[in-house]
């Protein structure tokens, strides 16, 4: 007798996020915004791809994809990318310099009880939150669920309160602290499917959800991940090739790990590539990812 592939088989603890990519019309005025506003490192350069990201981390990935449209309104696809700073001095020299040189990009705060975050729109529609976490003993949790909410967020005390003389006047990103993809925000058509490939399948673990609008996953105990949404999106189908959303990373932290991950998606009937070093699928809206491992 044979049994099936134990699929409740979850993503190891610390997983983390990869860099995300955009596929951008303007290439040079988009690398000036990243570079230029959100203070990251320009990192590797060609002429079709720029890769950004702070201390030899990749955040950012750059393709110029001028044949394609931007995608219409409705659309599934990326709500943000969300940037974590490892203090909140570094999150306010970031703040600093978006409100300094675009700040017409700003759509709002909030304190989220987890974390402290700004949110813009990039030139091409992106949006992107830029944020800070409490340390995890201030997290609260009930019944598996973290508590989060979305509470007013002065932008200019915060920047009276944290922004350093440092942060004000350097224009070296290397020297205004590290960064990571803390988790990256989705517009999906239903949180139902959302939670069937994200929880069920791919293995992350459901730390929040509002009704069927939101859904907030991750690994090891983060607030979130990922999130999935419908605010602009219910309803929505596979997405076609657009600007926007080109690829999102998730890195795994052993070998074993990511062969785990392809069985369980075969498992699921998902089709998988495997180039030897990344293992890459398609979410139910058609949200490419790659999944790569540490060692």
């Amino acid at each position: 007798m044979t049994t099936a592939p134990d699929t409740s088989t979850k993503l190891a603890a610390d997983t983390s996020m990869g860099a995300v990519t955009l596929l951008v019309a303007d290439l040079d005025g988009m690398t000036a915004y990243y570079r230029d506003a959100v203070t990251l490192q320009v990192l590797s350069a060609t002429e079709s791809t720029v890769t950004l990201g702070r201390w030899r981390e990749p955040l950012v990935v750059l393709e110029h994809s001028p044949a394609l449209a931007h995608a219409p309104v409705g659309a599934a696809g990326l709500f943000h990318t969300a940037i974590l700073f490892e203090s909140q001095s570094a999150l306010a020299a970031a703040l600093y310099s978006v409100a300094r040189a675009q700040p017409g990009t700003f759509t709002g705060s909030a304190d989220h009880l987890v974390s402290q975050a700004f949110y813009f729109t990039d030139p091409e529609g992106n949006g992107i939150e830029l944020y800070w976490d409490r340390d995890r003993t201030e997290w609260s949790w009930v019944h598996g669920q973290v508590e989060m909410a979305t509470l007013y967020l002065d932008p200019n005390e915060y920047l009276r309160e944290h922004l350093t003389e440092q942060g004000a006047t350097t224009p070296d990103a290397s020297e205004l602290g590290g960064a990571v993809i803390g988790h990256v925000h989705l517009s999906v058509g239903d949180t139902a499917t959302a939670r069937e490939f994200y929880v069920d399948t791919l293995g992350f673990d459901a730390t929040a959800s509002l009704g069927n609008q939101a859904l907030f996953v991750s690994a090891g105990g983060y607030h979130h991940h990922m999130a999935m949404n419908v605010w602009n999106s219910r309803g929505a189908g596979p997405r076609m090739p657009a600007l926007g959303l080109g690829r999102i990373g998730i890195e795994l932290p052993t070998r074993d790990g990511l062969g785990e991950l392809d069985e369980r998606l075969r498992h699921h009937k998902l089709q998988t590539r495997d180039d030897g070093k990344t293992l890459s699928f398609d979410d139910p809206w058609n949200n490419l990812i790659t999944v790569n491992a540490a060692e």
